[in-house]
């Protein structure tokens, strides 16, 4: 048996709202095991002052001497999860000053996560999973070239992507909407090998992600099954050619967004999730089909627009859509509802996840949303910085999963 990942801890509520329970059931399902690091009261009194954060809460500055600890080494531990209310104010700024502190001093991988009285440990599951990924295969995510011959596929809510790679290259390609998962996997699979000239029983390794990793990886035998926060940020900055240094992925997806800071090649910090698909890309289809437009032509009709034109004030999908048509009723042009439909949707993104992680350039925009320029665009504006987009930037997700599975490969 694999000896479990050691997380700490730093949190003040979760075992007052039910929760505690949804985070050790989470981290043991992905063989992790959760640790409250243990400090004596002068150690408490000394580390909060020289913290200089002044806070009320005795469980914040709990927390906030127990980061110190851990970033000066004087704790043993593997990855850490903050987790505070995401009704308390005081808690937010807390929570963000310590998952910057541990990650720019230590090599701690880290995330922070918001809970409510309704968070389950399905829903915290991908992030544990990835905190114990990155602990666990911190030497496999640190690979920079693909070897051999090998197949990706990205198993996602709404697509589903398969890349063939060799010796470094891409070769092959296959892409279709997610129907049934597993059909849809083998059709994308299919299409990659007939493009690539490969069949499949050249294929010397096989990884697997997304939503359908487990029940593909399982049909086809894959070396490798992993979430998708590290494997698409390996797919992103490979294919960018940043694996040295800095940067951010942000990945906004069919049902949920991922925001990721990497330093070479390696996930640091990373959130994942949103309040509504309001923030999501399934908004951006629903309003090219009220458009009469195709999702690929949404883009183009938004950069001739002006987002401030349609008043966009709702998280909501339901409500976010309802303002378009009645922007539409009222006179808008499509092009003004298209740029204020992806300008909202870069606007939430922002509020919401780039909060939880510190933006370092250059950021690479990933996903099949990334080929809305009307969306890349909104984003740039709003982070006053000029947005990335790579090749294949759409097939992150199956790049990853090809390149880390070459690792799998016997030399023999």
């Amino acid at each position: 048996m694999t000896v479990p990942v050691r997380i700490a801890q730093l949190s003040c509520g979760p075992e007052y709202s039910g929760v505690q329970q949804e985070i050790n059931e989470a981290a043991k399902a992905v063989n992790g095991e959760i640790f409250f690091p243990d400090i004596a009261l002068k150690d408490i009194i000394r580390d909060f002052e020289a913290f200089g954060l002044d806070v009320r809460s005795p469980d914040l500055k709990l927390a906030i001497a127990r980061a110190k600890a851990l970033a000066e080494g004087r704790i043993d531990a593997d990855a850490v999860f903050i987790a505070t209310c995401f009704r308390c104010a005081e808690a937010a700024i807390v929570r963000n000053e310590l998952r910057r502190y541990i990650h720019n001093n230590s090599k701690l991988p880290v995330v922070s996560y918001s809970f409510t009285e309704r968070t389950t440990a399905g829903t915290l599951l991908t992030r544990m999973e990835a905190l114990t990924t990155i602990a666990r295969r911190r030497a496999l995510l640190a690979r920079e070239t693909q070897q051999g011959i090998t197949l990706g596929v990205d198993s996602g809510s709404s697509t589903t992507k398969a890349i063939v790679m060799k010796d470094n290259r891409i070769v092959g390609t296959g892409w279709q909407p997610t129907t049934e998962v597993l059909k849809s996997a083998q059709d994308v699979i299919g299409h990659a090998l007939t493009e690539a000239g490969i069949r499949r029983d050249e294929i010397e390794a096989v990884g697997t992600t997304g939503y359908g990793r487990f029940l593909v990886g399982k049909e086809i035998r894959a070396d490798l099954i992993q979430e998708e926060l590290t494997v698409n940020s390996k797919g992103a900055v490979y294919l960018a050619d940043r694996q040295h240094g800095p940067a951010t992925v942000i990945d906004i997806g069919g049902m949920d967004n991922k925001a990721i800071t990497v330093q070479d090649g390696i996930p640091g910090t990373f959130t994942m999730g949103g309040i509504c698909a309001g923030a999501s890309g399934r908004f951006l289809e629903m309003t090219a089909k009220r458009l009469g437009v195709d999702i690929t032509e949404l883009g183009p009709l938004a950069m001739k627009g002006f987002a401030n034109h349609v008043p966009m004030n709702s998280y909501c999908i339901v409500f976010g859509t309802q303002s378009l048509v009645n922007a539409l009723a009222a006179g808008s042009s499509r092009e003004d509802v298209a740029a204020a439909a992806c300008h909202s949707v870069a606007e939430q993104v922002f509020e919401q996840q780039l909060q939880e992680v510190d933006i370092k350039e250059p950021v690479l925009m990933v996903g099949g949303t990334s080929l809305i320029e009307g969306l890349v665009h909104a984003m740039g504006e709003l982070l006053q910085t000029r947005i990335m987009v790579p090749k294949y930037s759409q097939y992150i997700g199956a790049v990853g999963s090809a390149l880390l599975a070459s690792g799998f490969i016997r030399d023999d």
